[in-house]
């Protein structure tokens, strides 16, 4: 999916992929606006639990992000997203049952360039992004996007008195692109802070012991646990370097490292009492190398490589 297919839609973050891709579920995973579930053809994970791998991997930029905390990414400075069915991963980076999708960054133009694209729509929706960049002489670019992304709530926690469902969400990415000869590199780093609240859940049935009514909207809840905030903060960086050592051979680094922490109070029971609560706490942080060979002839095309995944 190219970029202006994305934005004639509409779309704002990956979620988006499930109208316009077959077999393909890519939703918001319980509690936050950042974590992620994502299935292809019914193979990947509902739990977006920390400690188990995804069988649909996440790539930003070549660059397998190894957890669904923070890999719900926002659609901003994107060429092209691709969603490819599994197993994937044989040819690059981890290997993943269900498929990968890759988000794909545009590279920075060849001019001077400032884009500020604003949003407004209904429940008080207000987005906010600028994208810069600038090349220095004939071997460097330089560029830097910030996006604000927000918008009120469809529901309300009647036992907090807090929103329910609504989005709260700073982001940041930098890139710096150098290209001279054989060689092109591409170091870029990229931060996005969800300080959205916790999305709680609406009951379907009466409370068996509390008397706990159905609530008219399924947006609103009754949860109440505030133990901890709900909050997700996402950072890392990555250096893909390209070496063209002939015509038909290419040898790539794909150099990245990420780190997120993110905290989450879910109420399995969406009510005020304290009983089936789980404050959820996740640290993560990951470090990779990927190695490529590439040839590229008239007849023939293949790829050596090697990874390696620390997390």
């Amino acid at each position: 999916l190219s970029a202006e297919r994305l934005e004639q839609t509409g779309a704002v973050d990956i979620t988006a992929l499930q109208q316009q891709t077959p077999n393909a579920t890519v939703q918001v995973a319980r509690g936050s606006n950042s974590t992620l579930i994502s299935f292809i053809r019914g193979i990947g994970q509902q739990d977006p639990v920390s400690g188990f791998e995804q069988g649909v991997g996440i790539y930003l930029d070549d660059v397998y992000l190894n957890r669904p905390q923070g890999a719900l990414l926002d659609i901003y400075d994107v060429e092209r997203i691709e969603v490819l069915r599994g197993p994937q991963g044989t040819l690059y980076g981890r290997n993943t049952i269900g498929g990968a999708i890759k988000y794909v960054t545009a590279d920075l133009p060849d001019d001077l360039s400032l884009k500020v694209r604003g949003t407004y729509g209904s429940y008080d929706q207000a987005d906010l992004i600028v994208t810069a960049s600038t090349p220095i002489g004939d071997s460097f670019k330089i560029g830097a996007s910030g996006a604000r992304l927000s918008r009120g709530g469809f529901g309300r926690n009647l036992t907090l008195g807090t929103e329910n469902y609504n989005k709260d969400v700073w982001a940041a990415r930098g890139t710096i692109e150098f290209e001279s000869g054989i060689v092109k590199a591409r170091l870029s780093g990229d931060y996005v802070k969800d300080d959205s609240e916790a999305r709680q859940g609406h009951r379907f049935t009466r409370g068996l012991v509390s008397g706990a009514p159905v609530l008219d909207d399924v947006f609103d809840t009754r949860a109440g646990l505030n133990i901890v905030d709900q909050e997700v903060e996402a950072y890392g960086g990555a250096l893909n370097i390209a070496v063209e050592l002939s015509d038909t051979l290419t040898f790539k680094s794909i150099t990245g490292y990420r780190e997120d922490k993110s905290t989450t109070p879910i109420d399995f029971d969406s009510l005020p009492a304290v009983d089936v609560d789980v404050p959820a706490i996740y640290n993560n942080d990951q470090l990779s190398q990927e190695f490529q060979l590439l040839y590229e002839g008239d007849r023939l095309s293949g790829v050596l490589g090697f990874y390696y995944l620390d997390a």
